[in-house]
């Protein structure tokens, strides 16, 4: 099985990856375009999300670099409404406000990260990686499979959630942290170490963000969110994941 590096080594090898950067600060967004090529990451930038519209219209793009002060729709607005329409392409998110509301907010909206500005452009692009990464494939993952649980079935192939035959939408980052789950079931996995599974290592748990995912995957799995049964909260120590048909 391929492992993060492989799949890393392939990108480089077949078509750089396309990212879109979105911000109306000129200088800063030639900046990244510039670094993120240097890089061999094939980029564009646009300065609002009239332009956005069109660039996703016309080409296909691997990962999107939002920023949340734009002219217009605001990048949460802007990443709520791909999120809504279906459009499941990795979204990071560059804001100049530092506060954890903002980040919380744009991590319900759908995004897969959150950087804060004055942003380095060398750690972007390890971002950048890390996400494509794990939008690729969770780390550890099977290359394919079906995990079934209760009404649920899991495709790790496809990345995608049925119940009873039916779609389910989730967001990169919901995916990743139901994929950890699924695959250590009866495991208590705490905040870190289920952030650290889900997304590589050298990320933090980005406080109450994985409590969000955490949520959110509740009101998919589970018959009532307020009562989890599926993904139980062990108090002080983290989550665990208790297949439904072994409940009793």
């Amino acid at each position: 099985m391929a492992g993060a590096g492989d799949i890393v080594n392939a990108m480089n090898e077949t078509t750089p990856p396309r990212i879109l950067i979105v911000d109306d600060d000129i200088r800063l967004r030639d900046l990244l375009c510039r670094y993120l090529r240097e890089s061999d990451l094939h980029a564009k930038g646009v300065a609002d999300g009239r332009e956005m519209d069109v660039a996703l219209s016309r080409d296909h793009y691997d990962l999107v670099v939002l920023d949340l002060m734009l002219p217009g729709d605001d990048g949460l607005a802007l990443c709520r409404r791909l999120r809504s329409q279906g459009d499941t392409t990795p979204v990071i998110m560059l804001t100049a406000r530092g506060d954890d509301v903002d980040r919380i907010v744009g991590l319900e909206m759908g995004a897969d990260d959150y950087i804060p500005k004055p942003v380095n452009p060398r750690e972007l692009v390890a971002r950048i990686r890390s996400v494509l990464r794990r939008s690729a494939r969770v780390p550890g993952a099977p290359a394919e499979g079906c995990v079934r649980f209760g009404d649920f079935s899991l495709d790790l192939a496809a990345r995608t959630l049925h119940r009873r035959g039916r779609p389910l939408r989730m967001t990169g980052g919901e995916y990743a942290v139901l994929s950890v789950l699924v695959r250590h079931p009866h495991m208590t996995l705490s905040r870190d170490r289920l952030m650290s599974l889900a997304r590589g290592r050298g990320l933090d748990a980005m406080g109450r963000g994985i409590d969000i995912t955490i949520v959110r995957l509740r009101k998919l799995v589970e018959d009532d969110p307020r009562r989890p049964r599926v993904i139980q909260t062990v108090w002080g120590a983290g989550y665990v994941f208790v297949p439904p048909a072994e409940e009793a």
